[in-house]
């Protein structure tokens, strides 16, 4: 994975006020952009007109992944680690789905076993993607805010299938000090090209709050962090989806096997899951806290 690319240009931000009342946005300043779908999280529960869980990886029920954990107060988002025993859940958040998590219906008499797929409740193309929050505490789960597309992988072309963009993922930061951030494509299997990503220095601020942001335009995609430009992966070198995706905000312990090989609530696999020592050793309570996602367009 490589580091930052040094010939990065510094970039200009303009700080906005698109919520009335709420946190400001540090926006890109090369464009003119209106706020066309945002979650300030201003209520007592999570808005499932907003919001899917994630509970099926690959048509099977997650070992890790849960609706529990999840709270809305005082104007934020918290998802939190939960422990049973010696074992860790953790809830991860999509406006969408993809496809092929499908929970499988082996009584299906039609061609292929996908069961009743979640209704998308936000699909998008282009425009400044971006999330204010603070990162969890513990090592041994990360969290992030990315984009997918319902079909990743089901076409040779990445335009048209999708690509996944990866505007945050903490995972490095407790083992290296960095955040990852980038783009991936020809889906999940040995087509799979995922070596475009980039690793930036976690700095934390004075408040603990950071924002993340993309612009995903036709010309390709430009990440942020804390209003810095972090990095770009442009067309033709990296392929651009033309196509609607949807947001997530997802969290995910470690150590929990993604590779079902039998039919059950969770498969073989996840039956033999360990978590990964650090999360024996995690001090909680622990969350990653979401102050607003917000979507713009360029107008």
């Amino acid at each position: 994975m490589p580091n930052v690319p040094t010939d990065l240009k510094p970039c200009e931000m303009v700080r906005i006020t698109p919520v009335e009342g709420h946190a400001e946005s540090l926006v890109p300043a090369d464009k003119q952009w209106k706020l066309v779908w945002s979650d300030e999280f201003d209520g007592d529960s999570l808005d499932e007109t907003k919001w899917n869980y994630r509970l099926n990886f690959w048509g099977y029920r997650s070992p890790t992944w849960t609706t529990e954990g999840v709270v809305v107060s005082d104007g934020t988002l918290k998802i939190n680690m939960i422990r049973k025993g010696d074992d860790f859940y953790s809830a991860h958040l999509q406006t969408g789905g993809l496809t092929f998590d499908n929970p499988r219906d082996e009584t299906s008499k039609v061609f292929w076993p996908f069961g009743k797929k979640d209704q998308a409740k936000f699909m998008h193309r282009y425009g400044y993607y971006e999330c204010r929050c603070k990162l969890p505490k513990n090592d041994g789960w990360h969290a992030a805010f990315w984009l997918q597309a319902p079909g990743i992988g089901s076409h040779p072309d990445p335009a048209v299938a999708g690509v996944e963009c990866d505007i945050m993922e903490n995972y490095r930061q407790h083992k290296d000090g960095s955040i990852v951030c980038g783009c991936g494509w020809g889906g999940y299997g040995n087509e799979g090209r995922w070596f475009g990503h980039f690793q930036f220095p976690f700095e934390e601020t004075a408040d603990g709050w950071h924002t993340y942001g993309v612009d995903w335009s036709p010309e390709g995609y430009i990440f942020y962090a804390d209003g810095q430009l972090v990095g770009k992966q442009m067309a033709p070198e990296c392929p651009v989806s033309k196509v609607e995706q949807f947001i997530l905000v997802s969290t995910e312990c470690h150590g929990y096997n993604r590779i079902f090989r039998s039919v059950g609530e969770a498969g073989e696999a996840a039956v033999k899951s360990q978590p990964v020592p650090e999360l024996l050793q995690a001090v909680l309570p622990d969350c990653f806290e979401v102050d607003y996602v917000r979507v713009f367009d360029a107008v």
